[in-house]
């Protein structure tokens, strides 16, 4: 188990890679509190994650750049996108802390998560995760 395990919500379509993001987190001690896969999803979703690893273009078109913003301002979680198009995203949420570019490894995954739930400090960024470009 993991000492610093968290509450992660995963925003994603495509199934496998949900499921593969949920094994994932499990084996590396996380609670997966949900899976959503549109904007609609999103709706239901009542436990606050600490995470969410959150997909751009989800099977509503490209809701998750409005998604993340969403749960930060709903939860004020920590996010973290995981996409193969980060030039997609156009204004970041205000609790995005970096990006998991897709295909992804169990490593960059764990160890974004484990950046996100120390509070992002100053040092220890892991080379994973990629900063946000700043507007």
């Amino acid at each position: 188990m993991v000492a610093n395990c968290g509450k992660i919500l995963i925003v994603e379509d495509e199934f496998l890679v949900a499921l593969q993001l949920e094994d994932i987190l499990e084996d590396g001690g996380h609670a997966v509190v949900g899976t959503v896969p549109d904007a609609a999803s999103f709706a239901l979703v009542g436990e606050a994650p600490d995470v969410a690893l959150v997909d751009l273009n989800l099977r509503d078109g490209l809701t998750g750049p409005a998604i993340a913003r969403d749960v930060a301002v709903k939860f004020g979680s920590r996010v973290i996108y995981v996409t193969a198009n980060p030039g997609q995203i156009d204004t970041p949420a205000p609790t995005a802390v970096g990006i998991v570019q897709k295909p992804f490894t169990p490593k960059s995954i764990l160890a974004a998560i484990s950046y996100a739930l120390a509070g992002c400090p100053d040092t220890g960024r892991p080379a994973e995760l990629q900063p946000l470009r700043q507007a």
